[in-house]
Parts: structure tokens; sequence; C-alpha cells
């Protein structure tokens, strides 16, 4: 068994690198592989994708994972860069609804226990991204999570 763990752009695979020479060797129908890989990863244009393709007696299996929080992040806002070069600035305002969105995405490989800790950890995001929560800053918003003034938006 063999596997083969890259980083795609979403809907972007080709036969040439990264995964023709490492699909090569391995007897695999490579434009078959990357015809499914552009198919998983499509909702997922323009960003960076981790994609594993495990190949055990020429049978495929290909898991796509989700893109780093960041990234998501910057595809909600449509931003290219997630920092401004001030400490006043911001880069961008998401709402709580944006914010559950990707931890919907996110929660299979997050350590939270809950939606509502898996919000927290997206904002926590949202601080060193210098991004804005509901138009306020993401520290006071996770202040505001904690007091409950969410509860109805985040379950």
């Amino acid at each position: 068994m063999t596997v083969v763990e890259v980083l795609i752009e979403g809907g972007k695979a080709s036969p040439g690198p990264p995964l023709g020479p490492a699909l090569g060797p391995l007897g695999v129908n490579i434009k078959e592989v990357v015809s499914t890989v552009n198919e998983l990863t499509k909702d997922y244009a323009g960003m960076e994708v981790p994609v594993k393709i495990t190949v055990d007696e020429r049978k495929v299996d290909i898991t796509v994972g989700v893109p780093p929080t960041s990234a998501l992040i910057k595809k909600e806002l449509g931003i290219e860069k997630a920092k401004t070069d001030s400490t006043t600035d911001y880069v961008g305002d998401i709402s709580i609804k944006q914010i559950k969105e990707i931890a919907k995405k996110k929660k299979e490989e997050m350590l939270a226990t809950s939606m509502k800790k898996a919000i927290k950890e997206i904002i926590g995001t949202c601080v060193s991204m210098r991004v804005k929560v509901e138009g306020k800053g993401a520290r006071e918003v996770q202040k505001d999570i904690e007091e409950g003034k969410y509860d109805e938006t985040i379950s």
C-alpha cells in the first residue's frame, strides 16, 4: 500500500507534478484520479486543499481534507491578504453565521467538543488575522459568546 499526500488548488489538479510523478510508478489511471480529485475539490476553487491518495494493489482511495481555517475565512471575506501592517486596521468583517458555516466544515478536524467551542476557535483565528466579527473586535465577541449573547445564533 502506498499513500500520496499533496496540497492541490481546488479543482485544478493535473497529470503533471505533484500528482503525475507520484502516481505514475503505481500503475493507476492518472487521468481518472485527477478527474476524481478535481470533482472532489471543486468547491474549494482558489484554495490549497490537502488530498490523500491511497493506492493498494491498484485500488485507489481518495480523501480530501478541508483547507486551513484562515483560507476559509479569506474566501468568505473575498480577500487575498489576511493581515494589515497596522494594529488598528482590520482586513474585513465576518458574521457569526459565516463563522458557523466554517465551523461545520472544520468540525471533523477540530478538537472542540461543541459547536459553541468550535465557533470560538474559529474566532480565535480571526483575532490573529485582524478580522472583525459582527463589527466588533474578535476577542470581544468571544466574551459575548461566553456570556451567552449569541446562543440562539450558534446553537
